[in-house]
């Protein structure tokens, strides 16, 4: 048990190298934002040397949404081929594979100024997309296949906090002083091509996926071999025997394709619960904050929007470490339905705050404020809990294709905001926020009405509570799907 806790260089060696992924694509996330008006003034620049007039209003407004909402596309169809890479070539080399796709999103984006070309930046953001995709699922699972079962869960949260540490960084490099000016900005986009090499350095003294190894491959020496390294003991037989009856589950259970989990009624409530709890991440309003919180803060009346944005991304790094103390203990259920009453809340003020500007001055300090709640709130409950519950509604045999659906509902929800929020902005001007406070509110009565709480309970309880719930309304089911469930136990 004290070799279960204990936390090995090899072991750290291993999880730092993956989360080197998360880090990517939080940067990538955040990147865009600083330097949106250097890079539409390079979009005039661009428009004019070719076609000897300045770009209009709605083509500069079209080639910023395509630009910032390209890389959410990227993103749909990366996470969709995770399980290509993952079985054929291992967890490991799927990541170190992956990075050829940095590399080239580097030396698109990069060198985008120099060809004068905004087509290169966008293939640029979507190529990175697409590698940033593939990491929400590649450094997750290796993570979670590598760490001990005792530090599975605190482990498996330095995820998110790569994405959001990812996210700071990138604030921090679009200060005008750093890379956020004219003569920078390419270098703060193609920067991706740093973590992409270390990557590529530090990976190759990383060991596989022992389970990978044991189950997919059936090598059991080499699994021992880098179990013994992991733990930093010689006795395994416990993990070793673990992933033994982990490969024998497997091979009793059905493999669930995506259209088989669409039409059994058995899985149609944790799949509602899972592409639910995905969409309340995504259509909170938090990527709108991200992806236009230096525009926000401008129209706020704060005289250096970046440092308030670089601000947010301080709150929210700390308040992701809050929740990684707070989830084994309020709970999965409870944790969410508080970032998403406080997110609701936040957006409210933000709302007042945003219209009454003009009439009185000291709101542009309220509107901070509210933006610093608002992402707080995120990331004790909406940020990191939708992965959590997902990873716990289905047992093995259904659960990639569950991950594939989440993952596609996510980076979809992304790319809608990412695309739609400059127009509606428009449209709606300070009351945009309104609409992401009817989404808030809903997916706080949904969660209240429907989410069970999955804190200390096991696979197996939780997907015999679902599947009792599914007999009741639909009859019998076979036993085959009862038990790709994870019911049987309990039935």
């Amino acid at each position: 048990m004290e070799a279960d806790k204990k936390v090995t260089l090899q072991l750290m060696l291993a999880v730092g190298t993956a989360v080197i992924g998360s880090l990517q694509f939080g940067y990538n996330t955040g990147v865009i934002n600083a330097p949106q008006k250097i890079i539409e003034s390079f979009y005039n620049e661009t428009w004019f040397d070719r076609y000897n007039e300045p770009i209009t209003e709605s083509a500069l407004t079209s080639l910023w949404s395509i630009s910032v909402a390209i890389f959410s596309v990227g993103g749909i169809f990366g996470s969709f081929s995770v399980g290509l890479f993952v079985n054929r070539f291992g967890r490991r080399n799927s990541m170190l594979f992956a990075n050829i796709l940095a590399f080239i999103s580097a030396a698109l984006m990069g060198f985008s100024k120099m060809a004068s070309s905004w087509e290169m930046l966008i293939i640029g953001r979507f190529v990175v997309g697409l590698y940033s995709g593939l990491s929400t699922g590649f450094v997750p699972m290796y993570v979670g296949e590598v760490a001990p079962t005792a530090l599975r869960g605190a482990l498996g949260t330095l995820h998110q906090l790569g994405i959001v540490i990812g996210i700071l960084v990138a604030q921090v490099f679009g200060l005008d002083m750093i890379m956020g000016n004219a003569a920078l900005w390419p270098f703060l986009l193609g920067f991706t091509f740093i973590p992409a090499l270390l990557q590529c350095i530090l990976l190759p003294m990383c060991p596989e996926s022992p389970r990978y190894l044991l189950i997919n491959r059936n090598e059991e020496d080499k699994a021992k071999k880098v179990l013994r390294k992991l733990r930093g003991t010689t006795d395994v037989s416990a993990d070793m025997q673990e992933m033994k009856e982990e490969s024998r589950q497997m091979m009793s259970e059905k493999k669930v394709t995506i259209p088989e989990l669409f039409r059994s009624p058995i899985y149609r409530q944790p799949l509602v619960i899972a592409v639910v709890l995905q969409l309340s991440q995504q259509l909170s309003g938090i990527n709108a904050v991200f992806y236009y919180s230096t525009s926000i803060f401008e129209k706020a009346g704060v005289e250096q929007p970046v440092y308030a944005t670089i601000g947010a991304g301080v709150v929210n790094t700390a308040f992701t470490v809050v929740s990684l103390f707070l989830v084994e203990r309020a709970g999965r259920r409870s944790l969410h339905l508080i970032g998403l009453l406080g997110m609701a809340a936040s957006a409210i003020l933000m709302t007042i705050a945003l219209a009454l500007l003009s009439q009185v001055e000291w709101m542009s300090y309220v509107s901070i404020v509210a933006i610093f709640a608002f992402v707080a709130f995120f990331e004790i409950g909406p940020g990191p809990i939708p992965w959590f519950i997902v990873a716990e509604l289905f047992s093995q045999g259904p659960r990639p294709s569950a991950f594939a659906v989440a993952g596609f509902s996510n980076w979809t929800a992304n790319f809608i905001v990412g695309m739609c929020f400059q127009y509606v902005e428009r449209l709606c001007g300070p009351y945009v926020f309104i609409i992401f406070t009817i989404l808030l509110v809903i997916f706080f009565i949904f969660t209240y009405f429907k989410v069970p709480e999955t804190k200390g309970r096991t696979f197996d309880e939780i997907a015999a509570g679902f599947s009792q719930q599914a007999a009741a309304r639909v009859g019998k089911h076979s036993p085959e799907e009862l038990n790709s469930l994870g019911a049987d136990s309990q039935l």
